[in-house]
């Protein structure tokens, strides 16, 4: 799934090579892969701009990425985000973790970028029903500064405890 493999003809080639990890029908293979059908269009096609400049890194995205033009990234940005969201049947959050999770939601303000319902908009992401275990490394990622495309995003994290940072994790992926 490298670099040469994306050098499919069609949007639809290349998203297909996508649902080798995401999941042909938008649920992926792996719990730490996010969900990419029906997520925010200029999110997708920021991260994918972002692996390709290396701002973003992933030992199987970063190659991918490498190989796409611009209008390829935007097609497939284009492409997944009119697909509808996949349920992962998720657990919801018990009610202490609910509440956990709602006091440092408002505490970091999470809504005023993600909104109110946490679907995200243009290039902020959709959060509710995504992948824990992503949400969970994304967060980890974020707070440590590996992942270091969204200097805002590390600060918030670093701000904010791991036990409330799990909360939040358990209480979107359940919605």
């Amino acid at each position: 799934m490298h670099g040469a493999s994306v050098h499919a003809q069609t949007i639809e080639d290349k998203a297909a090579i996508c649902g080798a990890c995401h999941g042909e029908a938008g649920i992926p293979q792996q719990k730490a892969v996010p969900v990419i059908w029906g997520q925010q269009e200029g999110y997708l096609y920021l991260q994918l701009r972002d692996f390709k400049r290396g701002t973003r890194k992933n030992d199987m995205m970063s190659p991918i990425a490498e190989a796409l033009e611009r209008e390829d990234m935007l097609a497939l940005a284009a492409y997944f985000s009119k697909k509808p969201w996949p349920s992962l049947d998720q657990q919801s959050a018990p009610a202490d973790v609910a509440k956990r999770a709602l006091t440092a939601i408002a505490s970091v303000g999470c809504p005023g970028c993600h909104l109110g319902e946490f679907q995200g908009d243009g290039s902020v992401p959709r959060l509710v029903g995504q992948s824990h275990d992503y949400l969970v490394k994304t967060m980890a990622d974020f707070r440590s500064r590996e992942r270091a495309n969204n200097p805002g995003m590390s600060d918030l994290m670093i701000a904010t405890s791991e036990e409330d940072l799990a909360a939040i994790a358990t209480y979107l992926a359940g919605r």
